[in-house]
């Protein structure tokens, strides 16, 4: 059966287009993955397998922490197998005469010692991928022990994989600071929105971020692909400084731009643009940064053709679906409405066939209009079809 296309690009390409995305950040980077003892059935880990092999074909290093002893097992046997049939060269250089990917640490210890952090390095030299085994221990003791090797090591992300997913009424907040963090852990805070239950995993994680790993993604086994590889994600992604930065595109995002106004495109947000109309949005548009470089949203201010009138046109205000709600889009209009008070424009307006798009701009203080009080150039070569359904916005400034 073809896979399912909208708007001519399947989605098996749409999902390609993301992972490639994810895959370049990932690349030559080490990972370090930790499985709630007690959550991986075979069918799990058999998609948990498949996502470790897309991330060592991008020469991807990984580390994968364990409490339980048939994971451990299970999988010291899968990637003592994996060799040639799915990569250039064998996982380990010297499969064939025994060796073993997995270190087994006492599971009272409290942090890494330097014995077998020398194992691990170890392992990794010969191969890129290295099981630590931390035989017998509960989640939080196993939790407390990957921020603790995650940190020592300074690596590029650390992913806890919970029965429960990431944090939420819902289970679906996409991305929390430190900051946030550390109001959420005050006295009854956890306990007033429902996760008194999961304090002690929150603090844990926020540990991490003050001794320095980067972020922190926490999900389930069987979200782990859709987390790391998808703009939606599965779960929740921690971060240390402020989540969200709205900067000028520079050229190194033009490309990731690109994906996200196609993308827009087909969701139906976003219209149809030639490539001179793209290229304008690239050169005059700003980004809204997410951790370590994710690009969340994109949105640009056009000025020059309405000069006369001393006014200016929003467009391609988008924000990918994992950060909705997140603030983004508010943050990206704010920076935009800035550089109209700073250009002393009289008005900017915005047009859209999308109801909650339109919806976000009346609550930024916007007026819905008539086509005549925005100004005439932008109706030249305009789409007659697309105006039938197009809602038109105004802020005077």
């Amino acid at each position: 059966m073809p896979t399912e296309a909208r708007n001519g690009l399947s989605i098996r390409e749409e999902e390609f287009l993301e992972k490639s995305f994810y895959l370049d950040e990932f690349h030559e980077k080490t990972l370090l993955l930790a499985i709630a003892p007690g959550t991986a059935d075979e069918a799990l880990l058999g998609g948990f397998i498949a996502t470790v092999r897309e991330l060592i074909r991008e020469e991807v290093r990984l580390v994968l922490v364990v409490g339980d002893a048939e994971t451990a097992r299970w999988l010291e046997t899968r990637f003592r197998r994996l060799a040639a049939a799915s990569l250039s060269e064998p996982l380990f250089a010297d499969a064939n005469e025994g060796r073993r990917p997995t270190i087994v640490v006492e599971s009272r210890a409290p942090e890494p010692d330097l014995a077998s952090l020398m194992r691990l390095w170890s392992l990794l030299r010969g191969g890129p991928i290295a099981v630590v085994w931390v035989p017998d221990a509960p989640w939080m003791s196993l939790a407390g022990y990957a921020v603790k090797l995650a940190a020592r090591l300074k690596v590029h992300k650390l992913v806890l994989m919970d029965p429960e997913g990431g944090v939420g009424s819902d289970g679906a907040l996409s991305f929390l600071d430190e900051s946030v963090l550390a109001t959420l852990l005050g006295a009854g805070q956890a306990e007033w929105i429902g996760l008194g239950h999961r304090r002690a995993l929150i603090q844990v994680i926020r540990e991490g971020l003050l001794e320095g790993i980067p972020s922190i993604n926490l999900c389930t086994l069987s979200g782990l692909a859709r987390e790391l590889f998808t703009y939606e994600g599965s779960g929740t992604l921690f971060t240390l400084e402020d989540y969200c930065r709205v900067e000028r595109l520079g050229i190194d995002d033009f490309r990731e731009v690109e994906r996200l106004l196609e993308r827009g495109r087909r969701e139906g947000f976003l219209k149809i643009r030639s490539p001179e109309e793209i290229g304008e949005i690239l050169f005059t548009g700003y980004g809204a940064t997410i951790a370590s470089g994710h690009l969340a949203g994109v949105g640009s201010l056009l000025c020059e053709r309405y000069q006369a009138e001393h006014s200016g046109e929003i467009v391609a205000l988008y924000t990918v679906s994992r950060f909705k709600g997140e603030g983004v889009g508010a943050k990206l209009l704010a920076r935009i409405l800035a550089e109209a008070r700073s250009r002393q424009l009289q008005s900017v307006f915005a047009c859209t066939t999308e109801e909650r798009a339109a919806q976000f701009f009346l609550r930024h203080g916007f007026r819905q209009v008539t086509p005549a009080e925005v100004p005439a150039a932008k109706w030249i070569g305009y789409d007659v079809e697309r105006m039938r359904h197009l809602t038109v916005l105004r802020l005077d400034l």
